[in-house]
């Protein structure tokens, strides 16, 4: 089970959500993300941020339901994803899927991407998902789950990262230093499931791209 947080990036509509909203425990929207949910006709449980991206047939379309708002000012130190990922850690236990959370303005993407080392939600499972992607950041082990074929990138987050092993990825790794600011750890390849990643100093940042679904799609 996870709650699920639609951002208000780019999201390509389709039935490759539903499970998702299926199987979530709750179902938050950062603001103008509430605009997918009324495309998907699934009202969120909770709207979150201060409320300037929302259109008026969102608001009224939000309004009629049983939906909880939680209004911040406009001027405030945190996005509106952040507020919404924050108040997810504070009041469910699950993991955290942001959805839309890419594309558009660059700076928007990156500090998107960059929220995943907040300190609040260190400890806690967070996870960057699209309908070809899923990213996020691993220290210690992790696996890898998907198919023979689909492309692993590791991309050191926080500084060197030193990485003691690696199983079931075309190019492994043995105790070595992944360099900030290298893209060695780009573009590698899944030839076991799952794949493990063991991380002995640093965070990676690990984005898993689901190629045959690609290709199919």
């Amino acid at each position: 089970m996870s709650v699920l947080i639609f951002a208000n990036g780019e999201l390509e509509i389709g039935e490759w959500l539903r499970p998702y909203l299926t199987q979530a425990t709750a179902v938050i929207a950062a603001d103008g993300g509430s605009r997918y949910l009324q495309k998907l006709n699934q009202r969120p449980d909770v709207v979150i941020g201060d409320m300037d991206s929302l259109t008026d047939d969102v608001g009224e379309w939000l309004a009629a339901g049983d939906v909880r708002f939680v209004r911040h000012p406009t001027a405030k130190d945190e996005t509106d994803l952040e507020l919404a990922r924050l108040f997810a850690a504070a009041n469910y236990p699950d993991d955290i899927l942001v959805l839309a959370a890419l594309g558009g303005r660059l700076d928007q993407t990156l500090a998107n991407i960059l929220l995943l080392a907040h300190p609040r939600l260190r400890g806690r499972r967070v996870a960057i998902v699209s309908q070809y992607e899923r990213a996020w950041l691993a220290n210690g082990r992790t696996q890898i789950n998907g198919a023979v074929g689909d492309t692993v990138s590791l991309i050191p987050f926080s500084g060197s990262v030193r990485v003691a092993e690696t199983s079931g990825l075309l190019w492994p790794l043995h105790q070595e230093q992944l360099v900030f600011g290298s893209a060695r750890g780009i573009s590698n390849v899944l030839t076991a499931v799952p794949a493990e990643i063991v991380v002995a100093d640093g965070r990676l940042l690990c984005i898993h791209t689901f190629q045959r679904m690609k290709d199919e799609g």
